[in-house]
């Protein structure tokens, strides 16, 4: 079966997460989270895949090769200009001929049977099927009204609070026959604001199928950190190699990688992933809920709770840090306070001392002097300066 994965927004609203990383390729428990869509895909016999590519594509290309070691076959479109949704999926035309193909969201994690979805757009007579769930803000997202024959009659994407006559939403995926892609420009044109709207006004059948299970997509932090949060739930116990360890205390689930060193009296609590070669000293608590990843160096008496932390960051002694994202080869000193929703960039050095409010973000390559309180985004003007978009 075939699928094709969209990997063309910016990832604005992540910044400084995007930087220097496309969005599917931002890390979840120490993997870019594309890795898990295609596994997926690849379990529910999706094995002939083209990934449509835009900002920073080649990171995708250089992380998915070939797509043999997923268990798939990888091929790659690139767009020289922004082509919306359904754009970017007539731009793989030649990859999408002659057989139904799902489309799905480069940034989606899911668990849902999208082979069951498959199966129910081929016994129905609609060019196109959407996976729907319910929600509970419709505003965010395109809402359907459908019969008893999941025909779809009504569409609104990202309604006012007076249009909304529904909870039931479209996630983004879709099952379409080629013969969709004739109606489709090659120009900029999306699924929701175009495609669907021109289908229902010329009584084209439109079908939705209702799914069971998890889906986000990693589109802002805040989903971004419910998404990691649920692949912290599904942990089981896995040390892969050498763990040492002076009187630690362990809780499980938790996953540790190679050469990982645990000071003594320090603590780690379930939903753990540690990545190798880190080193964590004496007096240590690691709360639940969080991930660090390789290369890592946390300082004696510091303590970490629900904060996800990339490769190569050091953090200092006695300071905390609760619900931060924390990117890769950052320092951060002694005795500092990293508050819930604090986001800082690759590269970053912050001295000792200091304390980041909640939700403040933090652009790559800053230094943050001794002692500062830090209420408001330190923006890097090399680096763009906007969160809003896509």
């Amino acid at each position: 079966m075939k699928a094709c994965i969209m990997c063309g927004g910016m990832g604005t609203r992540m910044r400084p997460l995007t930087f220097e990383r496309p969005k599917p390729c931002i890390p979840i428990l120490n993997k870019p989270s594309i890795g898990y869509l295609i596994e997926h895909l690849s379990n529910s016999g999706f094995d002939d895949i083209v990934l449509t590519l835009g900002y920073l594509g080649n990171k995708i290309e250089e992380y998915i090769r070939d797509g043999s070691t997923f268990g798939v076959r990888a091929n790659y479109v690139y767009e020289k200009e922004r082509l919306g949704t359904a754009g970017s999926v007539k731009n793989a035309e030649t990859y999408l001929k002659d057989t139904p193909f799902l489309v799905v969201g480069g940034d989606h994690i899911l668990d849902f049977n999208l082979r069951e979805m498959y199966r129910f757009h081929e016994e129905h007579d609609g060019m196109v099927t959407i996976g729907l769930l319910p929600v509970d803000d419709p505003q965010k997202y395109g809402i359907v009204d459908m019969n008893a024959d999941n025909e779809i009659k009504r569409f609104i994407e990202k309604p006012a609070p007076e249009q909304i006559f529904s909870n039931i939403a479209s996630t983004g995926i879709y099952v379409c026959s080629p013969e969709l892609l004739e109606r489709i420009p090659r120009r900029r044109y999306d699924f929701a604001g175009d495609l669907f709207p021109s289908l229902l006004q010329e009584n084209e059948p439109i079908y939705g199928w209702l799914a069971k299970g998890y889906w986000t997509d990693i589109g802002d932090p805040l989903e971004y950190r419910a998404a990691t949060r649920w692949k912290l739930d599904n942990l089981s116990t896995e040390t892969d190699g050498h763990l040492y360890s002076k009187n630690a205390r362990l809780k499980g689930p938790m996953v540790f990688k190679n050469e990982i060193t645990l000071g003594s009296n320090s603590s780690i609590a379930d939903h753990v992933v540690i990545g190798e070669n880190t080193n964590i000293g004496n007096n240590v608590s690691v709360g639940s809920y969080t991930s660090i990843g390789r290369n890592c160096l946390i300082g004696d008496g510091s303590k970490i709770a629900s904060s996800y932390i990339y490769e190569g960051v050091q953090i200092g002694k006695r300071s905390f840090s609760s619900g931060a994202i924390i990117d890769k080869n950052t320092i951060i000193g002694e005795d500092c306070i990293l508050e819930s929703g604090v986001i800082i960039g690759p590269r970053v050095i912050i001295l000792d001392r200091v304390t980041i409010h909640s939700d403040v973000r933090i652009w790559p390559e800053v230094v943050i002097r001794l002692r500062e309180d830090v209420e408001e985004d330190v923006i890097n003007e090399k680096f763009g300066t906007s969160v809003e978009g896509s």
